[in-house]
């Protein structure tokens, strides 16, 4: 039986704001998904890019150069090595797509930051 997920169904699940859970593996990436709310930190990956696509939502992704706001359905790419600052004023839901060896807050070690064994748990 094939494995079939709803990543809208698994982030509105969570319980944890900034704790992304991994609900999928494509080759050598992760395929991700986060509830937030409020701002995550300033970081980035040197290595790897990061894709946020809005479920549910409205998310500002902070960069050194500008903004860039997304909606719900829309999605971004940081480029690997961008500093960039995740920021959602009301809760939103994402789903990220990301390269293993990504950290969850690359660069960065805070309060929110989530080891990859936190983000393998069973949602």
């Amino acid at each position: 039986m094939p494995n079939v997920a709803s990543p809208k169904q698994v982030a509105a699940s969570l319980t944890e704001f900034w704790s992304p859970r991994v609900v999928a593996e494509v080759d050598d990436a992760y395929i991700k998904v986060a509830k937030v709310r409020g701002s995550l930190a300033w970081h980035s990956h040197e290595n790897e890019d990061e894709l946020f696509l809005v479920l549910k939502g409205h998310l500002r992704i902070e960069m050194e150069s500008g903004p860039v706001e997304l909606g719900e359905g829309e999605m971004f790419v940081v480029p690997k090595g961008v500093r960039h600052n995740p920021v959602a004023e009301e809760e939103c839901h994402l789903m990220l797509i990301e390269r293993k060896s990504t950290l969850h807050t690359g660069d960065v070690v805070t309060e929110k930051t989530r080891s990859l064994s936190e983000q393998l748990r069973p949602v």
